[in-house]
């Protein structure tokens, strides 16, 4: 069939986008949260806050929300680990640095984050039954660091967590270029840390994060 020159014109002036329409699909920074969300994510984390002073005795919210107002990118961070059902919460807090360490506190491995193998090789080397993401590039994307064991442990001193789930956790380069990956949960009032091939992926694991802010 040949276009006509006049169907050429009305075919190139129907794809450009009016003014309101450009407006409309301008869309903002990925890592921007509107001022209602920033208040309600304050709000979320501070009532967790003051509801497990046992994770930070010695600290006080206000210095924490001082910190979190001044970085917006940290913010973001911390909503993201809300949303997918990590439940952050402050652990720590690094005196050199000045930081403030929030770890995934969520009873459970976080919700929205499980079914995921351990990272981007571990997904590429499955031929069929692949899941829909890995947990080191979730949490980039995120804006956070996997849980390392011994972060893990410290968690688990807090209180009980991962009796039902378990958690991927930064596996040392040596295990992972033989092609495995760690875990840990907690059973008989005990934690243990586990391998898999790095490809596996169950609905019940999902992995912790941290954020230093």
């Amino acid at each position: 069939m040949r276009i006509t020159k006049a169907q050429r014109r009305t075919k190139s002036k129907s794809l450009t986008p009016t003014t309101d329409q450009a407006l409309f699909l301008k869309t903002e920074p990925h890592n921007t949260l509107s001022p209602e969300q920033r208040k309600e994510l304050l709000r979320a984390l501070k009532d967790r806050f003051e509801r497990n002073m046992n994770r930070h005795e010695t600290l006080q919210w206000a210095k924490i929300q001082a910190k979190l107002e001044a970085d917006t990118a940290k913010l973001w961070s911390l909503s993201e680990m809300e949303r997918t059902g990590g439940e952050p919460d402050v652990v720590a807090h690094d005196k050199k640095t000045g930081e403030y360490i929030f770890y995934d506190c969520s009873a459970e491995s976080p919700r929205g984050r499980r079914r995921v193998c351990y990272d981007p090789e571990a997904l590429e080397s499955r031929k069929e039954y692949k899941p829909e993401n890995n947990a080191t590039d979730m949490a980039a994307a995120m804006g956070i660091e996997l849980l390392t064991e011994e972060q893990y442990r410290k968690l688990q001193r807090l209180g009980k967590f991962d009796t039902k789930t378990s958690s991927w956790v930064k596996t040392p380069s040596k295990i992972r270029k033989l092609g495995g990956a760690l875990f840990c949960d907690r059973r008989y009032d005990t934690v243990f840390v586990y391998h898999n091939g790095a490809e596996s992926y169950y609905g019940a694991r999902a992995f912790r994060g941290s954020l230093r802010v």
